[in-house]
């Protein structure tokens, strides 16, 4: 979900973002007013106003009026605004959130837009396919953030390694090398199921597959099985609780005592550990998830936001136009320079270039992955069957036994059980 992945990532963007906001309005001198709400901290303030100056200047005939929200009980906010007479004209949401509110039937579709305008063919899939139900574009790519490969630059020059690892058999030769003389090689819960559906992907398989209201979990599949076998092999170099996830203990306050080897993360992590840990500062490096071979990094889950815009607002035509101005290509370019977030189109990747950890992020994003598109997989995450599978294969479970006993439980909740 969007509110988990990006956690990091904005963590300490800038002591000017929206944190505590309720509010930001324009000059007030349009004659029609285009509500809009984003998400605490998606952006800074600066970048708020700058967009705001310039698009009213270009627009005079609109005045911007953006309403902060919090990512808590976002959902049935939303889902009322769209049952509403009084709905905002564009709405900011998780990329894996659109399901469930096109399932409401209060969207406006924006295939027409997407394709004429904006480049639709050229998003990222991790942002564009979570927001197209049925064929039809109702969530506009707005921006993403993934996992990447923290690692600590000392560690690694003292064990002799001079280059990164670019396919996961080297990423494995690389951690085994680290894993010694009282260093993890890496530190991985064992229950950090974004990082397994990365290698999941990788391997052909999937999560779920369906569509419509006829889902199946597939954790069972040889391919899902395989990439699981490679979550193990990885986990066992380095000493991560095979019984809990990257968040019990804080994984960033594992790797800051210095022990640690790499950790797989947000970016936005690494500024989080030199705090803990002074020392730290300078001596992080960032690398993509290695693939299964060089010619393109692993598959990664991509977080983000897309952009929608309710059927019943007032000014659906005005509200599409600040969408269309929001997913372009000049504000993209501010927005990922600005906010270190990876932009809509991989061919824009460029503009992050010199920022090692978001140019590492972006080039990740390239094979980036969303899950299951089905508006009943929030309830899934909810329970999360996967990381008691997880715990079960990697404390000695029969994989294939575990596996079915967790797809037929994701089987049924997506089948609304």
């Amino acid at each position: 979900m969007k509110n988990r992945i990006l956690v990091g990532a904005v963590a300490l963007v800038s002591s000017v973002t929206l944190s505590g906001c309720g509010y930001f309005s324009g000059s007030g001198g349009g004659d029609r007013t285009v509500t809009v709400w984003l998400m605490k901290d998606s952006v800074s303030s600066g970048f708020l106003e700058k967009f705001t100056s310039s698009y009213e200047k270009e627009n005079p005939s609109i005045e911007l009026e953006f309403k902060i929200q919090e990512w808590g009980g976002i959902g049935p906010k939303v889902l009322d605004a769209l049952e509403s007479d009084d709905a905002p004209d564009v709405i900011e949401v998780g990329n894996t959130q659109v399901a469930q509110y096109a399932e409401s039937g209060g969207l406006r579709d924006l295939t027409l837009e997407s394709m004429r305008d904006l480049g639709s063919e050229d998003w990222l899939p991790g942002l564009a396919q979570p927001g197209q139900i049925s064929g039809v574009q109702y969530g506009i790519p707005w921006y993403a953030a993934n996992r990447v490969v923290i690692y600590n630059k000392e560690t690694f020059k003292d064990a002799g390694i001079t280059d990164v690892p670019k396919t996961r058999s080297e990423w494995l030769k690389t951690t085994e090398k680290l894993n010694t003389q009282g260093k993890q090689g890496i530190y991985l819960a064992g229950q950090n199921w974004y990082v397994l559906a990365g290698f999941i992907w990788d391997e052909g398989g999937e999560l779920a597959e369906g569509g419509g209201g006829d889902w199946r979990g597939t954790l069972d599949t040889p391919e899902a099985l395989a990439g699981m076998n490679f979550y193990k092999e990885l986990q066992a170099l380095g000493d991560g609780p095979m019984d809990s996830d990257e968040e019990k203990p804080p994984q960033n306050d594992v790797f800051a005592e210095g022990d640690v080897a790499q950790i797989i993360s947000l970016p936005g992590s690494a500024a989080l550990i030199e705090q803990k840990n002074p020392e730290l500062k300078g001596k992080l490096g960032y690398f993509p998830i290695p693939g299964k071979t060089a010619k393109a990094p692993g598959s990664v889950f991509t977080g983000g936001s897309d952009l929608i815009v309710p059927k019943n607002a007032d000014q659906r035509s005005a509200g599409i136009a600040v969408v269309k101005a929001l997913a372009s290509e000049k504000w993209q370019t501010e927005l990922a320079r600005s906010m270190s977030y990876v932009p809509n189109k991989p061919r824009l990747a460029h503009v992050v270039e010199g920022e090692e950890g978001t140019a590492a992020m972006a080039e990740g994003a390239s094979q980036g992955r969303a899950t299951p598109n089905s508006s009943q997989w929030a309830k899934v995450e909810a329970e999360n069957p996967i990381k008691p599978y997880m715990t079960a294969v990697l404390t000695g479970a029969d994989p294939a036994a575990a596996a079915t006993k967790a797809s037929e439980r994701i089987t049924a909740m997506l089948a609304g059980s």
